[in-house]
């Protein structure tokens, strides 16, 4: 057991004794606690020292030092799982991370919304289709998406298929960021095959044909090229905190700094449905020691994120809060503005993130959900602007994206249509950005932290004059 700052006392089951809302109702508790002592007993997927060095490079996106990239699919899947699909995601997250260095001439602190994003709050518990009413589907390690009563009973078996997908996919991970696969030498090979012959292809491979003649020329000049900054990524992954019991068993104690980590990722944020300030999402995160994120919508009261952010971080740690707005360009403009100052008055120190594709969540006229491209970047312009005319950071971007060639957001220079969406709308959840979309939202981000570097250096040079 742990005291806070407040005093009040936290243990990893303090949870238990708030109000926790979107968990699933196991029908055979015995069953339930059994599954959940197997997977105490397992080895940690992340570890603690890993998740400090994350909290230090959001310090530094805090700071306008380094930028977030964070992105991955909407809900992982266990019958989407492969190597190649993990690959690719990885692959499109590289590039986008290098076009974002390129143009911010900053770090980029990848995360990677994969190795255990599997739950999903939901709007409502039931749905009802041709009248038949059955439990909403909540992610594959609680229940399964197909429209029938077996399939939506929760079964908590599902938690340890999770566990081995997350620590598998983890591990290719980690392969693909330390064993060469990610060395800036390889740059040119990151290209999808089918996003080649585009234009955000097209624009890529300009792009790394200038950072290949910048490694030669350091080559030339003798520097080192096996350094490991250039041979190798920093990689970490993320997930919403919502399933609490499997969060709970997680949970170890570091034996380094005495503090309670979940080892489950190295990043948890706390979801718009699951923040309230009693609740037990909020109680069971405040005493894990990993960074946390918090979603933010157009209906966050200023004074209440205030108190939310002071509940998670009493110490004021740098790093340890992310702050992911998500609110449709228009909501964004009104609000956000609030929210930074407040949290300007305060005296916290935050990193401001975007998710411009949370609040653009439209139906097609064939039913399907989808999201509109220009949509996402107004927001994300928006994000830049309000902090421009803030005198903040914009600290990063967190997207939900894809390496599959998917057609499930319209628009982007390789337009997607309505009349496209069901050739190839693989998500089981919310439409993801493909690989050339996503790239194309980078080529502009990366535009934008350009103009700020050019826009600031020429600011200090005519201070020097």
């Amino acid at each position: 057991m742990t005291t806070t700052k407040s005093g009040s006392k936290w243990n990893v089951d303090s949870w238990k004794s708030k109000k926790a809302l979107q968990l699933p109702e196991y029908p055979d508790k015995n069953e339930l606690e059994t599954v959940l002592k197997t997977i105490e007993s397992f080895p940690p997927i992340v570890f603690a020292g890993e998740a400090r060095r994350l909290e230090e490079r959001l310090a530094e996106a805090a700071m306008g030092k380094a930028f977030l990239l964070q992105g991955g699919d909407c809900a992982e899947s266990f019958k989407e799982f492969s190597a190649n699909n993990i690959r690719d995601t990885f692959r499109v997250l590289l590039q986008m991370g290098a076009v974002l260095m390129f143009g911010g001439q900053m770090p980029v602190v990848k995360v990677g919304r994969m190795a255990g994003q599997f739950a999903k709050p939901r709007s409502d518990p039931f749905e009802e289709v041709n009248g038949v009413k059955l439990p909403s589907y909540k992610g594959d390690n609680i229940n399964g998406d197909a429209f029938d009563e077996k399939s939506r009973i929760p079964d908590p078996h599902r938690m340890v298929r999770a566990y081995c997908q997350s620590a598998a996919t983890l591990n290719l991970l980690r392969s693909f960021a330390t064993g060469g696969y990610a060395a800036m030498q390889r740059i040119n090979e990151w290209n999808l095959d089918f996003a080649q012959n585009s234009e955000q292809g097209d624009r890529y491979h300009e792009l790394a044909n200038r950072v290949d003649e910048a490694l030669g020329f350091m080559a030339a000049a003798g520097l080192t090229l096996d350094d490991p900054q250039v041979t190798s990524t920093e990689f970490w992954t993320s997930h919403e905190c919502l399933l609490l019991p499997y969060e709970q068993s997680l949970t170890r104690l570091d034996s380094t700094s005495g503090l309670y980590y979940d080892c489950s990722a190295h990043l948890l944020w706390v979801g718009e449905r699951t923040r309230q300030l009693d609740g037990a999402h909020v109680e069971f995160l405040r005493g894990i020691a990993n960074p946390l994120g918090i979603k933010v919508s157009n209906k966050m009261d200023p004074n209440e994120l205030v108190n939310l952010i002071e509940i998670l971080n009493p110490n004021n740690k740098a790093g340890r809060i992310t702050i992911i707005v998500r609110m449709g360009a228009e909501n964004l403009r009104v609000k956000l503005p609030h929210l930074i100052r407040a949290v300007r008055r305060s005296g916290q120190i935050v990193t401001w993130v975007s998710d411009p594709c949370h609040g653009n969540t439209i139906k097609a006229p064939c039913g399907l959900k989808t999201r509109p491209f220009d949509a996402i970047l107004n927001e994300v312009r928006a994000f830049f602007d309000v902090h421009e005319q803030e005198g903040s950071h914009a600290g990063g971007i967190h997207v939900e994206m894809t390496g599959q060639n998917v057609t499930e957001c319209i628009g982007g220079s390789n337009t997607v249509t309505f009349d496209d969406l069901s050739s190839r709308y693989h998500t089981h959840c919310d439409p993801r950005l493909n690989a050339s979309q996503s790239l194309e939202l980078a080529f502009i981000v990366a535009d934008r932290l350009r103009k700020k570097r050019i826009g600031t250096n020429g600011f200090l040079s005519n201070k020097a004059n």
